[in-house]
């Protein structure tokens, strides 16, 4: 009765079921991968956000593919003097307004590519993806990223993933969860790939805005690495929204960047518009309501930041030497990496961690780490239990 693209293992696994059984015992549980921001403690502006909210020309409704123009031109405006791998402003009608993220990957996968037609991803990433591209119908080819005093991609290890089935290569700025950026000789290297097999790139960038803070007397959009939505050497497509960069992932509004050469970019947006025109998802309140939820952003971000950088404080203290755990370096997004013994697997690790000290942490593998060993913290964690967590997983490694 139902198709084989939803035939996931949809049974608890052993991890799960621990998390299950913990909740259910009523004991404290330092959750170090709480990760949505409207739970984690933060000051919104509350009678700001309900105001834009309550515009009256949410009672009419525009039927607009790309999205309302005024939301368009906030989110241009939003680009406007960041720096850039290419050219110096984003064109409102190469925009596209979508509910997710999620949405967009949707768009631009049935975009590009026929059934079993293959996406190159990297490696660690987001296990998401592997939801979205099962029900796309296609493949996903990982590409390594690998970590010596930082991340950088393995340019030979893609090279090799590439088959003529490839149709877009897809990289993720800052990583998630290595909080790695894409530098500019490797986003050159990555466009001249795609302009040479005629493939597209497809970037994320929704923790864009999640970079250390500027240097004294720099601009404050100085933080922020090169957006891929300047780029113009190869069909690029690339994704953002509310969620990460206003701190609102429950308004559900995010967009869709056309760059590239002229010709295939117009081409790519004709037929987006007739994706988005059969959808019509964005809401009306929502879009009308975005250009002050960007205008908003600034204080969230400086919370968040201010959480980032204190949660960072007390885990590097935790781990001073002597201590068998380290942190791998990182440059951006909210995560972080810890590299522990890899006495067991992953998901052991964690369960133990759980049922022995009340500490929960994402198993590397869930983010597809190639190896045991790896475990990934939050670093918007409320900062009291985020302390006290850490303190318990320097002691349960030390045991």
């Amino acid at each position: 009765m139902f198709a084989s693209r939803t035939n996931w293992r949809l049974e608890p696994n052993r991890f799960a079921l621990a998390l299950e059984a913990h909740r259910r015992s009523g004991r404290k549980l330092l959750d170090l991968t709480a990760s949505n921001p409207t739970t984690c403690g933060f000051s919104y502006p509350q009678q700001e956000i309900l105001a834009a909210l309550a515009n009256p020309q949410a009672l009419e409704y525009r039927p607009e593919s790309r999205g309302l123009p005024e939301t368009r031109a906030a989110i241009a405006e939003y680009y406007r003097g960041r720096a850039s791998f290419a050219i110096e402003r984003v064109d409102p009608e190469r925009i596209f307004l979508t509910c997710s993220t999620s949405e967009a990957y949707t768009y631009v996968f049935r975009l590009l590519c026929e059934a079993g037609d293959e996406i190159l991803v990297p490696e660690p990433s987001y296990p998401l993806l592997e939801f979205l591209a099962d029900l796309a119908d296609i493949r996903l080819t990982p590409y390594p990223l690998l970590y010596d005093h930082g991340w950088q991609i393995d340019l030979h290890g893609l090279a090799a993933a590439l088959t003529p089935r490839s149709r877009a290569l897809l990289v993720v700025h800052p990583n998630n969860p290595t909080g790695s950026f894409v530098k500019p000789r490797e986003a050159a290297e990555l466009a001249a790939i795609c302009a040479r097999r005629e493939m597209a790139v497809v970037a994320d960038e929704v923790f864009l805005d999640y970079a250390p803070a500027p240097a004294p007397g720099r601009a404050p959009e100085a933080k922020s690495a090169p957006t891929f939505a300047l780029h113009h050497a190869a069909l690029t497509f690339t994704l953002s929204g509310l969620s990460k960069i206003a701190a609102l992932p429950q308004m559900k509004m995010s967009w869709l960047i056309v760059s590239g050469p002229e010709t295939l970019a117009r081409q790519a947006s004709d037929r987006l518009e007739v994706i988005a025109d059969t959808y019509l998802s964005p809401s009306t309140p929502v879009q009308l309501a975005t250009p002050a939820f960007l205008d908003l952003r600034g204080g969230l971000q400086a919370q968040l930041q201010q959480r980032i950088a204190a949660n960072l404080a007390h885990l590097d203290h935790a781990l001073a030497d002597p201590c068998p755990i380290t942190r791998l370096e990182r440059e951006g997004g909210w995560y972080a990496v810890l590299r522990a013994p890899a006495s067991a697997q992953d998901e052991a690790l964690v369960v133990d961690l759980l049922e022995r000290f009340s500490v929960l942490a994402h198993p590397g593998h869930f983010f597809n780490f190639p190896r045991d060993g790896f475990l990934v913290l939050s670093l918007i964690t409320p900062e009291a239990d985020f302390l006290e967590g850490v303190q318990r997983l320097r002691k349960f490694f030390a045991a």
